[in-house]
């Protein structure tokens, strides 16, 4: 298990409905982005209060992670400044992760074990809710999906 405690939670945020998630075709949904400082995880079904808690049975994305320095770079290449970071409706923004490097793995952050399962994809939504462009952009480091293993809960910081 490789421990991850050495990057830092920037922001959590988590969302009671999907906007994008089985809208293809059709206008995004109203549902808010909630910013938490901290939320708790639940074992096999999410983080409690976020769209995809207990959603289906072993689903490989009952969380996701997104990197804050992929969000910087987005804002500076797309000259995008008044976007901030929850449009991408990841739930875990980290500081200092090696995402990419994290499936197929199991890691800790502040206690709670996780599994990486694979690359949280960015969809033709991101280019919409960003700039034109961040679809294809964003392939290869759109985030990571992960399983929760353990029970505990997280904080910015």
């Amino acid at each position: 298990m490789s421990d991850a405690a050495a990057f830092r939670i920037k922001h959590l945020f988590i969302s009671p409905g999907h906007n994008f998630f089985g809208h293809h075709g059709q206008a995004p949904g109203e549902h808010p982005v909630q910013e938490c400082a901290d939320v708790k995880c639940v074992a096999g079904c999410g983080l409690e209060g976020d769209r995809f808690f207990a959603y289906k049975e072993n689903y490989p994305g009952q969380v996701t992670f997104f990197a804050n320095e992929v969000y910087e770079q987005l804002c500076a290449e797309f000259e995008v400044w008044d976007r901030p970071a929850s449009v991408f409706r990841r739930n875990i923004i980290t500081v200092g992760a090696d995402l990419p490097g994290l499936i197929g793995k199991e890691f800790a952050v502040q206690g709670v074990r996780f599994l990486g399962t694979i690359e949280s994809a960015p969809c033709a939504w991101m280019n919409v809710a960003f700039a034109p462009g961040t679809e294809k952009r964003l392939k290869g480091s759109g985030g990571l999906r992960a399983k929760i293993l353990t029970n505990g809960t997280l904080r910015v910081g």
